[in-house]
């Protein structure tokens, strides 16, 4: 691979977000709801939480974004959940998908793989067995937590990537984030971040809101794990453990500057062969 000439600004899109505070619809699960809801406030955002079907289509009208996430499926969220995904398609603004827990159930993968035909999803965002659960109908998810790496993962994600035209973008030790053309490497996080539930689904929230305020959905991906990845970082930093990583999350959030980000952001965009 070689070095790519996109540009990484978190800063930018960051103080897009809490200038424009753009509406970030989410129908996610029962587990991450508070916390999810908690960070998009502190990164500037706005969200809403709506999941019923009855109100679905009204509630994408106003969205600057969608997030969908299968943490806690029923069949009347899956309805809600395609319902919605299909009108922001044909509306066009963006939609990021979670298929957490894809590949431990039949349920999960089948409502994850049902998301990606009707919705389309332009950002689709997970651990490592998630994203290779889609692509290769593989087993091994324990939970929400992945068997699989990463990097062992990559080939994957870029695979999902050319497949449903979209950005993938991989959780791990080290954060990928692909096009099917271009990967950017981030190396921001802490170990203690696993600690602590929700921070996979909070990372998928806030990328909704950074692919609603720009328009290059690697970019905004990419630009959204940055942010998760130093705002752990630095919360780590200031912790004695989970419980205390989780307020000082959200301070980071609220609090992280450009000069934060510019001194210790490690991310690289490289070009895919071929």
């Amino acid at each position: 691979m070689k070095n790519s000439s996109l540009p990484l600004e978190p800063w930018v899109d960051l103080e897009k977000i809490r200038t424009r505070s753009p509406l970030v619809h989410n129908i996610t699960n029962y587990v991450v709801m508070n916390s999810t809801a908690n960070a998009l406030l502190a990164a500037g955002a706005s969200p809403v939480m709506a999941h019923a079907i009855e109100e679905v289509d009204e509630m994408v009208e106003i969205a600057h974004a969608l997030v969908l996430n299968i943490g806690t499926l029923s069949e009347h969220w899956i309805e809600s959940m395609a319902r919605a995904g299909h009108a922001a398609s044909r509306r066009g603004i963006p939609i990021v998908l979670d298929p957490v827990g894809s590949g431990a159930t039949r349920l999960r993968t089948t409502a994850a793989l049902r998301l990606i035909d009707v919705a389309q999803p332009t950002i689709i965002r997970g651990n490592g067995s998630e994203i290779r659960s889609l692509v290769l109908a593989e087993k091994g998810t324990r939970g929400v937590d992945s068997s699989r790496s990463s990097v062992e993962s990559l080939d994957a994600a870029q695979a999902l990537a050319r497949q449903c035209r979209c950005v993938v973008s991989l959780s791990g030790a080290t954060d990928f984030v692909v096009d099917g053309e271009r990967v950017v490497e981030i190396r921001n996080g802490s170990p203690l971040m696993t600690r602590v539930t929700g921070m996979g689904c909070t990372a998928t929230a806030i990328t909704g809101a950074f692919a609603a305020v720009n328009p290059n959905m690697l970019q905004a991906a990419a630009h959204a794990m940055v942010i998760v990845g130093l705002a752990g970082e630095i919360a780590a930093e200031r912790s004695a453990g989970p419980g205390s990583l989780q307020v000082a999350f959200l301070d980071v959030l609220y609090t992280i500057t450009e000069a934060d980000i510019r001194g210790r952001m490690k991310a690289s965009v490289l070009q895919l062969p071929g």
